[in-house]
């Protein structure tokens, strides 16, 4: 099998099976603020299952992946969904994968743009947090609370991502 993983354009239909895109949708605009502020109105939903379970709002910083890149393993949250949305406007990677028979298939990789962010649903495959060529930050909303919500699957052989921007 081919290792290698194709870059996709991230867009709202393809990324559809496994969460929500996140970006200035003009058809969700309400005007607020007297009319000076744009609110692009319920872009994702946050969905958190489990007694004590709440939606936390996190900062997070995630260093440059060098490439080729080998994505070796996959995690996901059962318990809740998990958003990236980039606050540094640079551009990074969200790599999913379907689940099959508990496990992850072949993955998926999307360029998003430094104004796009995912909300990955919950018990949908990703990869951790791969920025590009430079430290990014990025606003993370995710789930808090008891209960075991981290899975991980390490693949036998892991799957190459080359630069995305090259």
């Amino acid at each position: 099998m081919d290792r290698l993983i194709a870059i996709e354009t991230l867009t709202a239909a393809a990324f559809a099976p496994f969460g929500t895109l996140i970006e200035a949708d003009p058809a969700t605009v309400r005007m607020i603020n007297g009319g000076t502020t744009e609110r692009f109105h319920a872009l994702a939903r946050a969905d958190v299952v489990g007694e004590g379970a709440s939606v936390i709002i996190n900062l997070f910083r995630g260093q440059p992946r060098a490439f080729p890149y080998a994505i070796g393993m996959m995690e996901r949250h059962p318990l809740g969904s998990q958003s990236f949305s980039p606050i540094d406007d640079r551009p990074w990677l969200a790599v999913v994968a379907g689940d099959e028979g508990g496990r992850p298939g072949r993955p998926r990789a999307f360029l998003a743009t430094g104004r796009q962010g995912v909300n990955y649903g919950r018990n949908v495959w990703h990869h951790p947090l791969i920025a590009i060529d430079a430290v990014s930050d990025f606003l993370v909303v995710d789930r808090e609370g008891p209960g075991v919500n981290l899975e991980e699957f390490v693949f036998d052989q892991p799957f190459i991502l080359n630069h995305p921007l090259s």
